[in-house]
Order: C-alpha cells, then sequence, then structure tokens
C-alpha cells in the first residue's frame, strides 16, 4: 500500500462517538486531530493538540468553517440507529449533513473524506449471499438508504469534482466475550475496535485512490461482507475473529 506522507490536519466529525473515541485510542498518536461534535462535552481523552469544535452538521456554514486549513475529513457524525425516523433525523443528520461535509470539504481544498457508511446499506441482499464493494446497494431500513445516499454523494464528488473519497461499510461494531450469545449474521458482521482503528487509518494514509468502497469487517471465520477487495486495495488484514472471540473452535 503507498502510504500519503504529508497528512495535516484531520477533521473528525461525530468525535464523540464509538467509532471516533476506539480510531482516536488506537491510532490517534499519528495525527492532529480538529473534533468536531454537536455538544464538546461528549469528548473525551484529549490530547493537547486537538482542538475541539462545537458545530451543527446541517448548517453549511459551520461544516465551512469545520473543514477550514484540514487536509482529511473522517466523516463520522450521523445518527447511526436502524430504527431512526427518516423525517425527524434522517434527513439532517445523514443525508443534508453528509451533502455539506462533502461540499465544505471540496470548497476548501481538502485532499479526502472518509465516509463512514454502513453493512446496513446492503442488507437487503439474502444472507447467504457474501456482498462485495461493487454490489448495488440493497438497504432493508431507511437508515440503511441513508447511507446508501452517502455512498452516492461519496462517488459524485469523487468522479465529478475531483474530491478522493473513500466509503467505508462499517459492520457489526461493537465488543464481544466468550460465551456472548448473538445471532450468525452478527458474528459474520462483526468488526473490532482495533480492526475499525486499523482500516480508517488506512483509508487516511493510502495513497493514489479517488474512490472506493471499502468493508469494515473483522477476519471473521464466515464473513457477510467481502475482504478481497479491501485487502487488495489497502493492505488491510483485521486481526480478530468472532467465532474465536466466543469460544467456538
Amino acid at each position: 500500500m503507498a502510504l500519503r506522507t504529508e497528512l495535516g490536519r484531520v477533521l473528525i466529525t461525530g468525535a464523540g462517538g464509538r467509532v471516533a473515541t476506539a480510531f482516536r485510542q488506537f491510532s490517534g498518536h499519528r495525527y492532529d486531530f480538529r473534533l468536531a461534535e454537536k455538544e464538546a462535552g461528549l469528548i473525551s481523552h484529549l490530547r493537547p493538540n486537538d482542538e475541539v469544535l462545537t458545530f451543527d452538521i446541517t448548517d453549511i456554514e459551520a461544516c465551512r468553517a469545520a473543514c477550514a486549513n484540514i487536509d482529511t475529513v473522517l466523516h463520522l457524525a450521523a445518527d447511526p440507529s436502524a430504527d431512526a425516523d427518516f423525517c425527524s433525523s434522517l434527513m439532517n443528520n445523514n443525508i443534508l449533513g453528509t451533502f455539506n461535509i462533502f461540499r465544505a470539504a471540496k470548497d476548501a481544498g481538502c485532499q479526502r473524506v472518509v465516509f463512514a457508511s454502513s453493512a446496513q446499506a446492503v442488507e437487503g441482499y439474502p444472507l447467504d449471499y457474501q456482498v462485495r464493494p461493487d454490489d448495488a446497494p440493497k438497504p432493508k431500513n431507511m437508515y440503511g438508504a441513508s447511507k446508501a445516499f452517502g455512498e452516492g454523494i461519496a462517488a459524485y464528488f469523487a468522479h465529478q469534482e475531483g474530491l478522493s473519497a473513500l466509503s467505508v461499510r462499517i459492520a457489526n461494531f461493537t465488543t464481544l466475550e466468550a460465551g456472548q450469545q448473538i445471532s450468525a449474521r452478527d458474528m459474520s458482521a462483526f468488526l473490532s475496535h482495533r480492526d475499525a482503528a486499523d482500516l480508517l487509518d488506512r483509508c487516511i494514509r493510502v495513497n493514489h485512490v479517488q474512490h472506493a468502497v471499502v468493508h469494515g469487517i473483522s477476519n471473521n471465520r464466515y464473513k457477510r461482507l467481502s475482504l478481497e477487495e479491501t485487502t487488495r486495495l489497502l493492505d488491510y488484514y483485521p486481526e480478530d475473529d468472532a467465532f474465536t472471540l466466543l469460544g467456538f473452535s
């Protein structure tokens, strides 16, 4: 994997969320961050060089201010609930907010946006089918539809406006313990904290990628999403396996 060496400052939206917190824990030593959240109190474990910004993702001018003098945007801000209501939440947080970040990043001269999509964008495929990154979106709920929209926005800005964009289909981001009871689907879609951090780090640092959709799962014995293309692009070799963590021999 060819690595970008001049990374500059990285903006994380949704910086107080679980994915952002794990990313900063495992890979934060590489970067200088601007951490953006709707409430500054949601962000913990600050380092001396961290800059904290309170902003409203539905406000395009606030997004422009957040993206100023930023090299890469890690866009994690969203309503993460699969049951979220479209009109009262998804339309503003996941659709308008995603457009605002891409628009602001491009206009501010950022080099790349890494967009947190979701496995829910393709959850409509049968469980016995392993989804590949170039498969068309097939959401089962409006949350998944909002993430499919985000993937489309990423593709537009990459191909039509020249902004490097990677969409990461984050799957079952959680922690597991031996004996825990979860479904076979959730085991096959498991993504550990350290594997998620490694994947996002690689998305930020990879060189010469204009646009890609990559898959965010761990090295599970059975995989809901194909990792073949993601491994080839990013040299991503996740370490964890849900089946081993849960005590399956």
